[in-house]
């Protein structure tokens, strides 16, 4: 076979089993069974394929369409221009999540910030700010060790020079700084909707992924807990779930908070909500 049958092949066998967009993660497991980059895969259609270059592929395809996340086999994820390592001991990266970073990047921040990611998974959020802050002073949080250790391998990979500190903790429990900026991707589906998710997201953490009833409870609660630990005037930037702006806004008001602002991500949902306090 070769290289453009196995992409064909592997496209169909994808769509049978509701693989979301078949024909890229075929390229993508393609590329990397074969050590190219996937752009590589178009200069070489015509090539035959070994049976030793073949068996890897059926083992990658197969838990693919078992519903098995295209980055946990990759290892990897691509996230506001750096290659993160990918694994089931964190959340996979969205790019709502990249679109948060991207608008928080727009803004001003005085060379000395300091900067909170609650709930930093693989770190993904931490980093990136940090790399593109050099001057600024960036934090970690997550109530999960297993994630911690995966965001300081990130970070270590990533960022060697830069000093982020990481810290289990639960929400604030165990913050004592204050900062300019406190951002956080919390869990914002409700526990109720667990049959109605993709089965690939369902391989993330369950803690990662699901709130109370409602969804939005985990949120709140860093809403009430962080006014202590923000600057005069500091921000606190979340992403949260579809249908959740209105309440969580109200919420935000009714603690305190002010120049409190709903930023839709580049699908046209309500997916960020910007918030200032003191």
């Amino acid at each position: 076979m070769t290289v453009l049958d196995v992409l064909q092949s592997t496209t169909a066998y994808f769509k049978k089993r509701d693989v979301e967009s078949p024909r890229l993660n075929a390229e993508h497991l393609l590329a990397h069974a074969l050590g190219l980059k996937r752009i590589e895969l178009y200069l070489e259609f015509e090539r035959a394929l070994t049976e030793a270059e073949l068996a890897p592929l059926r083992e990658l395809v197969r838990r693919r369409g078992q519903g098995e996340p295209l980055q946990h086999l990759l290892g990897t994820v691509e996230f506001c221009g750096r290659t993160f390592i990918c694994d089931k001991r964190a959340l996979i990266p969205r790019p709502e999540t990249e679109e948060l970073v991207e608008q928080l990047l727009k803004l001003e921040w005085p060379r000395d910030s300091r900067i909170l990611d609650v709930g930093t998974g693989s770190g993904v959020i931490a980093i990136s700010l940090a790399g593109e802050l050099p001057h600024a002073h960036v934090d970690a949080i997550d109530a999960s060790e297993d994630a911690l250790s995966l965001a300081r391998e990130n970070a270590a990979r990533l960022l060697p020079d830069r000093a982020i500190e990481f810290k289990q903790s639960d929400l604030m429990l165990y913050v004592s700084h204050v900062y300019d900026l406190i951002v956080a991707n919390l869990p914002y589906v409700p526990a109720g909707e667990r049959g109605s998710v993709s089965r690939e997201v369902l391989r993330d953490p369950e803690a990662a992924v699901f709130a109370g009833p409602a969804g939005d409870e985990v949120i709140r609660r860093l809403i009430t807990d962080a006014p202590p630990r923000l600057n005069p005037g500091g921000m606190l930037a979340l992403e949260i779930g579809t249908s959740q702006a209105d309440a969580l806004a109200a919420f935000l008001g009714e603690q305190g908070y002010h120049d409190v602002s709903a930023r839709q991500d580049y699908a046209g949902v309500t997916r960020f909500l910007f918030a200032r306090y003191g």
